[in-house]
């Protein structure tokens, strides 16, 4: 079955149709939760939600566990929603117990139970394995992510549902600065809309509200802190990040966004140094002041310092993701890395 987007699934809850199962694929915690709620909604009244509803780790409970219960007729209610967290543990288990796994979905889905309907989770799934193949030929998958080109309008939607309008530029440099990453434009989108409410503001959020409340307020932009990393300036870029840290940013979103920044460097080489940022904008994806800096930022460092920044990101968010991280050491030593002489760079492996 090929991805959906959350819309058409939603359609075809609204119009009593709901598929056996869900996959809601993405790292995303806000799409995630956005996303769960709504099929919530659609499929069980709010009273009846401390029985039909249940939430169950794949890897602590198991798949038995998991289609026992999703066997079971749930009291008190038609439908029930049982949300599988966890999913892609099961890529990590031996082969025999990975077959095992597949054998009892597709046992469950030969004749799955038409009261419940299954909302399995995972950051992300291996499409090589048998089971994401079981999964897509079974289960209705949602990609939960959006890209670079649809994000500025999500964010224009998403200001419309809270009450405001938002300009173009404005829901544009919104997106830019946070990465496209929805859950921290929602929060910035709230804080916006207040200040923009009547009658102390117009109703209307520009990018002048977006410059005065959002990039003032983080002290420096994405492009300072890469100007800092292909300067090598390492002092300048470990107080930025002392000061993000400070400030309650994630270390896992400040590397999303130097990974974002870096990808965007790589495009921007391919301009000639000295190209108008209105002309590099339009290609980039980015506002004319932030492409040019962009491409004159691209010039000062070779491409393939660029793709070892690529590599090093790569691996710090590895390691931000295993199961005993030190953020702090692992976003210094990052630091370190990226504004090190090329010669002198080493492996992130500890």
């Amino acid at each position: 079955m090929r991805p959906a987007s959350s819309e058409k699934l939603l359609h075809s809850l609204r119009a009593g149709k709901p598929p056996d199962a869900v996959v809601l694929l993405g790292s995303d915690s806000y799409l995630r939760e956005l996303c769960e709620k709504r099929i919530i909604d659609a499929c069980v009244p709010e009273s009846m939600r401390d029985w039909a509803v249940t939430r169950i780790s794949a890897r602590e409970a198991g798949w038995d566990e998991i289609l026992r219960r999703a066997a079971t007729v749930p009291m008190l209610a038609e439908r029930q929603v049982i949300l599988v967290d966890e999913a892609e543990s099961a890529e990590k288990l031996g082969e025999e117990s990975r077959d095992e796994i597949l054998k009892s979905l597709a046992e469950y889905f030969a004749e799955p139970a038409p009261f419940t309907l299954l909302l399995i989770e995972a950051d992300a799934l291996d499409r090589r394995l048998k089971f994401f193949k079981l999964l897509s030929e079974k289960a209705l998958i949602v990609e939960l992510s959006i890209d670079e080109g649809s994000a500025p309008e999500w964010t224009a939607q998403t200001a419309r549902d809270m009450g405001v309008e938002i300009d173009r530029e404005a829901a544009a440099l919104l997106a830019e600065i946070l990465n496209g990453e929805p859950g921290r434009i929602h929060i910035e989108l709230e804080k916006l809309a207040a200040y923009a409410h009547p009658p102390r503001g117009s109703g209307r959020i520009t990018q002048r509200d977006v410059e005065i409340l959002v990039v003032t307020a983080r002290r420096n932009t994405v492009w300072q802190l890469a100007d800092m990393l292909v300067s090598r300036n390492r002092e300048g870029a470990l107080e930025f990040l002392d000061n993000l840290l400070r400030e309650g940013e994630e270390p896992a979103g400040i590397v999303g966004v130097l990974a974002w920044t870096y990808r965007k460097l790589i495009e921007a080489r391919e301009f000639p140094p000295h190209t108008n940022g209105s002309q590099a904008a339009r290609q980039l994806q980015m506002r004319p002041e932030a492409a040019e800096a962009a491409v004159r930022q691209a010039h000062r460092v070779s491409k393939a310092e660029l793709l070892a920044g690529i590599e090093a990101l790569a691996e710090a968010d590895s390691e931000l993701k295993s199961r005993n991280p030190n953020p702090r050491a692992t976003m210094e030593f990052l630091i370190a890395r990226l504004t090190s002489a090329p010669a002198a760079k080493a492996s992130f492996a500890r």
